[in-house]
């Protein structure tokens, strides 16, 4: 399975970097490999500075070894050897009027003294986090993972999409931080649901985020947008580096296990503003998203 699914994911890699470089039309992604001191590495690629895409990562790792001593205390188990394999991205487009994007999808497994696979599971997930609001988008973006989730199990898009709303849920501010998605995590073999039957809707899930989230990035790339909107867009990405550096589970498990920092915080966007006791205008546009940030919305 582990190797199934790190084929799937390096597939995966290069139909979204290919099709993200079509879209920005002049940026390139940059490609870094690395390798993890401990065992493992990866393929990192960043676009930067393009035509749509101010700052985006599309990242694979494949890491192993023994687990970590936080890790053990997560899990509640001894010593043991792991495996652990994944796709995160992270796109930040130029333009306040399109939304980042965020996702990922990972495979872990847990070995005994033998080498024998005690325990494994799949994760990930997707979701979108606009600076303005388009109702459209969040309605097309919900419909087609729930699209994609329904080939499986009716019962997985409201599942998964509360499990996003709560995951992606900024305390600190009491405030979503964007219009969520699918968020999943230990999904283990049961009497229902096999390994390949998960490892099935993962790739679902995975094979259904360009669909989701690309004719959104064209229909708004071209409108046009003022300095208070880009600076609105900047204070906004201050939430979501909130997020990340508070409570993203990813983020941390990434600093614990001695992951590649470079990788770990290339989620981070390149132009971010904190302003003191920002509150916009009542009635504007800018409002109109907080309002929507205040409870989890049923998209479709």
């Amino acid at each position: 399975m582990k190797d199934k699914f790190l084929t799937y994911i390096q597939s995966l890699q290069n139909q979204i970097t290919s099709k993200l470089e079509e879209v920005d039309g002049v940026a390139k992604f940059r490609e870094d490999i690395w390798e993890r001191p401990e065992g493992g590495g990866g393929r990192t690629r960043v676009i930067e500075n393009g035509n749509v895409f101010e700052k985006g990562g599309v990242n694979i790792s494949a890491v192993h070894g023994k687990l970590p001593e936080t890790m053990q205390k997560m899990f509640n188990v001894g010593e043991a050897d792991f495996f652990a394999c994944g796709l995160s991205l992270v796109i930040h487009p130029k333009s306040p009027m399109v939304p980042t994007v965020h996702a990922n999808w990972r495979y872990f497994e847990m070995y005994d003294d033998s080498g024998n696979v005690i325990n494994s599971w799949f994760g990930g997930g997707q979701d979108l986090t606009p600076y303005y609001l388009f109702e459209e988008d969040g309605k097309h973006f919900h419909q087609t993972c729930k699209t994609a989730c329904d080939k499986h199990n009716p019962e997985f898009y409201p599942k998964y999409k509360k499990q996003c709303d709560a995951y992606f849920w900024n305390a600190h501010r009491n405030e979503a931080r964007g219009l969520g998605g699918l968020f999943f995590d230990y999904c283990k073999e049961t009497d229902e649901m096999s390994m390949e039957d998960w490892y099935n809707f993962v790739t679902e899930v995975g094979n259904s985020f360009l669909e989701a989230y690309v004719p959104i990035v064209e229909k708004r790339k071209e409108l046009a947008y003022t300095e208070a909107q880009k600076t609105w867009q900047e204070i906004r990405r201050g939430r979501y580096v909130e997020f990340n550096l508070v409570h993203d589970k990813g983020t941390l498990f990434g600093l614990k296990t001695n992951g590649r920092i470079e990788s770990i915080l290339m989620s981070l966007p390149p132009h971010v503003q904190w302003v003191y006791d920002h509150h916009p205008e009542k009635g504007s546009e800018e409002e109109k998203l907080l309002k929507v940030l205040e409870k989890p919305i049923d998209w479709v």
